[in-house]
This record gives structure tokens, C-alpha cells and sequence, in this order.
């Protein structure tokens, strides 16, 4: 006696087979990514996994990347919670109403970005673009763009040491 159990035919297998064939994993290569996906000035993101693409009802991933010293507009994803993953780069995140919150990641951390909170993605460095992996609660991109006035200029907040100097003193 084997392990298997034939108690159903094999022509029910071959049906079988053909439902996940065209329904079943699905590998994006990494050069095939959608970049038309909602934008936020600042930042590149392109979608791998979204519900246009693979019929993705309840997650949304692809990259982000963001040019070296760049930053985004604030925004926040509305409903969505948000899990960006640092590949590569220096990521400061602000966050809350005027922006008044920071933290700072790197390769290997993740970021978790709660539904509705304002924020900002900036790349702490001056010659690496910051590359990351983003995944979303949903299937559909959503990203709102907020008029938000930071706590301070968004010029002071700038990378100041010796060899980038603060740009107000640039007279």
C-alpha cells in the first residue's frame, strides 16, 4: 500500500493541475515592474503585486526609490497600513501633523506606517539612492498628497556637516 490515496480519479488530478496553472504562483521579474502607479514628487515607485497586475485583492508591494539627499512630499496611503523594508540606503522618516517626529533606518530594518499618518520619506545620504521594498494592506495604490508646513523649512532640515553646507547660508 502506498501513501497516496486514489480514491479520486486521475481525471479529476488534470483538472486540477489547469485551475492553478494561470491562477496559481505568480513570479514578477524585477525589471517588469509598473511604474504607473499613484505618484509622490520625490519619489520613484513602481508596483509588482497589485490587483491590475496578479488580481491581488488584499496587498499591494512593489519599490520605492528615492534619489540621493531627495525627499517626498508628505502624504499619507489613507486606510492603508504601509511596510516599507530598507534594501539599500539611509531612510529618515517624518511623520505626524507638522512632520515634528523622526527616525532613521537602514538596510535590513523595516518600517511600519500606520493608516492616516502624514508623512515624509527622505534619503539621509548624500551620494546613495535609497532603495526599498514597500508593500500595502490593499490591492489598489492609494496615496494622498498633503499642503502640509513642516515644523521648520524644509531647507533646515537638510544634511548640515562639513562637506554639504546648510543651503540658507548659500547667500
Amino acid at each position: 500500500m502506498t501513501g497516496h490515496d486514489h480514491t479520486h480519479s486521475h481525471h479529476d488530478h488534470d483538472h486540477h493541475d489547469d485551475r492553478w496553472k494561470h491562477d496559481g504562483v505568480r513570479v514578477i521579474p524585477g525589471n517588469q515592474l509598473d511604474t504607473n502607479v499613484p505618484s509622490t514628487a520625490g519619489m520613484d515607485r513602481a508596483a509588482a503585486i497589485n490587483f491590475a497586475r496578479v488580481g491581488a485583492q488584499k496587498l499591494w508591494a512593489g519599490t520605492v526609490s528615492i534619489k540621493p539627499d531627495a525627499k517626498t512630499g508628505a502624504h499619507h496611503h489613507g486606510h492603508l497600513e504601509s511596510v516599507i523594508y530598507v534594501v539599500k540606503g539611509k531612510a529618515r522618516m517624518r511623520w505626524g501633523e507638522s512632520l515634528q517626529f523622526t527616525a532613521e533606518a537602514g538596510p535590513g530594518d523595516f518600517i511600519f506606517v500606520p493608516p492616516y499618518v502624514p508623512h515624509q520619506e527622505i534619503n539621509a545620504s548624500p551620494d546613495e539612492v535609497l532603495e526599498c521594498v514597500l508593500v500595502r494592506s490593499d490591492g489598489e495604490a492609494v496615496a494622498i498628497n498633503l499642503d502640509i508646513e513642516p515644523v521648520e523649512k524644509p531647507e533646515t532640515v537638510l544634511w548640515v556637516d562639513p562637506i554639504h553646507r546648510d543651503p540658507s547660508e548659500k547667500k
